[in-house]
């Protein structure tokens, strides 16, 4: 099974998806990983954007996972490109990857460019192009950003699909720790403590130590 992770940012996919990654590649699923924006200058210095792509790759070989690749569309700006370009860049992210499953950040996450990242995503995974090969689309929930959009103005993060990440936690904080850059300190929910409590948190809503959960939006049986 071909999967795809999309993140806006480099750590969404690890704190997100992190723990599902790990399970998959060890199962033996080649796993991609898109990371949909770069910073930019003044903003974001040069060298914190190099510093920040270091650590994915990082992260992504304690994951597993098979191919990186980086979309390089402006960060927190995204707002500002025509939608045919955005969903351009993601279609033909699609039709060359061709997943069979793909994971994408909510959209009501309180950073606008998850929402942008998961429309342009699902444009490009609309049924009359990639009904051929998709059979699952799910959206993951990311620390900081999902609970902190509340229920004011979209829906809120209601999960119906667990994974069990139970043997696979540690990967998952160990790729996190692969970006010092990103971490905070307890009670931050960007810490490793605050990750592995919401593992086991959605873990024991399903009776297992540890899980990863998501909303599904679309399956093929």
């Amino acid at each position: 099974m071909k999967i795809l992770v999309i993140a806006p940012h480099p750590d969404d996919e690890v704190l997100g998806v992190g723990g599902t990654i790990a399970r998959y590649a060890k199962e033996g699923h080649p796993i991609t990983v898109a990371i949909a924006t770069k910073g930019w200058s003044p903003l974001f210095p040069d060298a914190q954007v190099e510093q920040v792509r270091a650590e994915a790759h990082m992260a992504a070989q304690k994951l597993g996972i098979k191919q990186l690749r980086f979309m390089d569309l402006p960060t927190a700006k995204l707002n500002t490109l025509p939608s045919c370009e955005i969903n351009k860049a993601f279609e033909i992210l699609m039709d060359e990857e061709r997943p069979e499953m793909v994971f994408l950040p909510f959209p009501a996450d309180l950073q606008k460019d998850h929402l942008q990242v998961f429309e342009a995503g699902m444009v490009a995974l609309r049924p009359a192009r990639s009904r051929e090969y998709v059979k699952q689309i799910l959206c993951y929930e990311t620390p900081s950003e999902t609970a902190a959009a509340g229920q004011i103005h979209r829906c809120s993060f209601e999960p119906n699909v667990w994974i069990d990440i139970s043997a696979h936690l540690n990967e998952k904080l160990e790729a996190m720790r692969a970006y010092p850059s990103q971490l905070q300190p307890f009670p931050n929910p960007r810490s490793p403590e605050a990750v592995a409590h919401l593992a086991q948190w959605r873990g024991s809503a399903v009776g297992i130590p540890a899980a990863e959960s998501f909303v599904l939006i679309r399956q093929y049986l």
